[in-house]
């Protein structure tokens, strides 16, 4: 991808657990000590390799969540799948002092820094509020007033992940608007959306195609191409539409 890291490259290097937390019941954040980090863009990720003692070798990719300014730190939060291979060492059994095998950052395409400019529009449906949370701790290290607005869906409000921070960046932030939606199950106070995302709805948070914000979108893949083709059918030029898929993690 221009702009991105060749991925042969890229060498496999040890990070070091230096903090974990459960953001939801089902996500963990995991921060790595890298002292051989270069850096990373906001949107990148890095593949993950876990090594069996009979020599059995598995990797997934995750999104970094963490902003380039906290580097050589790096976070990762991670989903578990309740049959994944690798996703529930990660959420349950990894330690603080643990060491993880690593390669990136990968990616150039799916990025965001302040300097680009905006409008930026962020719009996610599950975990993939990762990537776009790096963007969000960018801005705010960035200081940018960047014009910004998250469409973020979950399917309860416990799953929610990053809740109070989002909360936090909103009411801190000059130019931050959040809108969430929760698909399942609401709390009796909700006073947000109830209901998958639709074209309505990207009416009403969305701006007009006019102002051609710097879109992304992330999470599951009828997700993001559903919502993809909503933004289009609204005007937007498929252009500025940049869009990462994740495996399906249930309906949001």
């Amino acid at each position: 991808m221009e702009g991105g890291t060749l991925l042969g490259r890229l060498t496999w290097q040890l990070g070091e657990v230096v903090d974990t937390w459960a953001e939801t019941p089902q996500t963990k954040s995991i921060v790595l000590s890298l002292p051989n980090w270069t850096g990373h863009r906001p949107g990148q990720h890095v593949d993950i390799r876990l090594t069996a003692e009979d020599g059995y070798q598995v990797e997934r990719s995750y999104s970094i969540a963490s902003p380039p300014e906290e580097a050589p730190r790096v976070t990762l939060t991670v989903e578990r799948i309740d049959d994944g291979e690798v996703s529930p060492y990660l959420t349950e059994e990894l330690r603080v002092g643990d060491r993880l095998e690593l390669r990136g950052p990968i990616g150039g395409y799916f990025v965001w820094e302040a300097q680009m400019g905006g409008p930026l529009l962020l719009i996610a449906g599950g975990s993939g509020i990762v990537p776009l949370m790096a963007m969000l701790r960018h801005r705010a290290a960035a200081a940018s007033t960047v014009p910004t607005r998250l469409l973020y869906s979950s399917r309860s409000f416990e799953d929610i992940i990053y809740r109070d921070e989002l909360d936090q960046l909103m009411k801190s932030s000059t130019m931050l608007e959040v809108a969430q939606t929760l698909t399942r199950t609401q709390p009796p106070d909700w006073a947000g959306y109830t209901r998958r995302i639709d074209h309505q709805m990207l009416r009403e948070v969305t701006w007009a195609a006019e102002q051609r914000p710097l879109t992304f979108i992330c999470g599951p893949t009828p997700f993001v191409e559903t919502t993809a083709a909503s933004l289009v059918a609204l005007g937007y030029q498929p252009g500025y539409i940049k869009t990462e898929r994740f495996g399906p993690t249930g309906a949001v």
